[in-house]
């Protein structure tokens, strides 16, 4: 049904520029009633981070940036959601117009600049839904005037826990100056240390909130190498690959929308953040789960971020070209990819990382 819909409202919210478009899209989303999706195919259920999830199909942060729809977004069919970003401040983040669509590259630029509420209203809205079904997480960062950036992470996290599944720390935006230098060994140790600390400090005793690590695409294996050794070191409970990318491949077909600053996602992402994410795989040794982001726009590309080693994965720019009927045709797809290939999603799961990381899809 509301595939359907999409299908219609398309043509008038592509003629707006894509943040009226998307706001229009979060308050609709808002006037939906809370109902649970469809139960999935016992097939896609994942049992990771401590946590059953219904499928590994989830909705990367930046949809949601303000946490006011999660519900709606879980009774879309979503195995979970990301929230954010959340900063501790209310921040306006950057001027506009600040998203642009490449329709023929299928993707998006963006430099919002983390554009937040803050932490008051994220935690307030959090706590409303406190009890309600749903794997739910929220993505958090550090304000671009702030002194001291690993405290704010460390508060997000203290103010956050018990009431999120999982918090994923983004040092990887592109689009607040000087936050991808906090990926740099010695700054990332501190930071990790602190969060983790800050973390089972607030748990208490209580049901573990997972904390991720989001990295860039745009790093080279010699700092993957460093990332990984630093996260394993500190426990963080996993990493997700990858965020968006400042590169700008010389496939991209509208050249002069690719000139806008900010951050590269969508199909062009595809290939990149999954050849990291193989890279990754090959890395941790399965110590730790990872999450598959960048460029997922079927079942096809979601089953190549799992044998690339992804546990999970997520969309979000792919939805903007295909609407919400995506989430059940991934589902479906890779259901009859497990039928058709005879195996289950943990038989699949990294199976040819090793091919993925040099190029071979």
């Amino acid at each position: 049904m509301i595939g359907a819909l999409f299908s219609l409202a398309k043509p008038a919210l592509h003629a707006l520029d894509a943040e009226t478009a998307h706001q229009l899209t979060i308050r609709g989303l808002s006037l939906m009633p809370v109902t649970p999706a469809p139960a999935d195919d016992p097939r896609l259920s994942v049992a990771v981070f401590g946590r059953t999830f219904p499928n590994p199909v989830g909705l990367a942060a930046g949809f949601d940036k303000q946490c006011e729809v999660p519900d709606q977004l879980l009774g879309l069919g979503f195995g979970f959601v990301e929230l954010g970003g959340v900063v501790p401040k209310p921040q306006a983040g950057n001027p506009r117009p600040r998203v642009f669509r490449l329709a023929e590259d299928e993707a998006v630029i963006n430099r919002f600049g983390l554009n937040s509420d803050g932490l008051d209203v994220a935690c307030r809205r959090l706590a409303q839904r406190r009890g309600r079904p749903g794997i739910v997480g929220v993505n958090i960062g550090a304000n671009k005037d702030s002194d001291d950036r690993i405290a704010d992470y460390v508060l997000c996290i203290q103010r956050l826990c018990g009431l999120a599944d999982f918090l994923t720390i983004n040092v990887s935006s592109p689009n607040t100056p000087g936050l991808r230098d906090l990926q740099g060994e010695a700054f990332l140790d501190d930071l990790l240390a602190r969060s983790i600390e800050a973390r089972d400090k607030a748990e208490k005793g209580g049901h573990k909130t997972i904390v991720l690590l989001k990295i860039a695409p745009d790093i080279s294996l010699d700092t993957l190498d460093a990332i990984v050794a630093t996260a394993l070191r500190r426990g963080i409970d996993g990493l997700t690959v990858s965020n968006t990318t400042v590169a700008r491949p010389d496939s991209l077909k509208e050249k002069a929308l690719a000139s806008e600053t900010g951050g590269l996602s969508g199909k062009p992402l595809f290939v990149p953040s999954t050849k990291l994410l193989a890279e990754t795989f090959q890395r941790v040794e399965r110590k730790i789960p990872l999450i598959g982001v960048g460029g997922v726009d079927s079942a096809e590309a979601a089953w190549a971020k799992i044998r690339a080693g992804a546990s999970l994965v997520q969309f979000y720019s792919a939805m903007v070209y295909k609407g919400p009927s995506l989430i059940g045709d991934i589902k479906n797809g890779l259901v009859q990819i497990l039928a058709s290939e005879k195996m289950s999603l943990a038989q699949a799961l990294g199976r040819d990382a090793s091919a993925i990381a040099r190029g071979e899809f």
